[in-house]
């Protein structure tokens, strides 16, 4: 529902990666702000600002190189909506933080957990990537 996953990869990508490369997320439903997401984000001094949830529907571009999912239901609608098209799908398992916990440290914790996941993916990804080619 670009709600909690997406919008933090969006985030941390476009931290991490030059402004020349356009980053955007999207979700199969549309859904509500977590502000969960942002409690998280705001512990690394970051913010969604006024960015709400997206629909696929909603994307003013419909053309990418690399479409990263994050959930098994946006990786089979990724796959429907490519398979015409030359566009890489990669899918990146990552939990669910919304089910976790009754209390709000154990919730944060699993929003924390997924936030670092992400982190951590995008910097093995593209990141590291990246400075590979660099000494080749």
């Amino acid at each position: 529902m670009n709600a909690v996953r997406s919008p933090m990869a969006e985030l941390l990508a476009r931290q991490a990666l030059p402004a020349t490369t356009f980053v955007a997320s999207a979700g199969v439903r549309a859904g509500e702000r977590d502000p969960f997401v942002d409690a998280v984000l705001a512990e690394d001094g970051l913010s969604l600002g006024e960015r709400h949830p997206r629909t696929l529907d909603d994307l003013e571009d419909d053309y990418f190189d690399l479409i990263v999912t994050l959930a098994p239901e946006a990786h089979h609608a990724a796959l429907e909506l490519t398979r015409s098209l030359a566009v890489d799908v990669e899918y990146w398992p990552t939990p669910d933080p919304t089910n976790a916990g009754s209390t709000r440290e154990q919730v944060m914790a699993a929003y924390r957990d997924v936030r670092d996941r992400l982190k951590a993916r995008i910097s093995g990804r593209f990141l590291n990537t990246e400075a590979k080619k660099a000494t080749d």
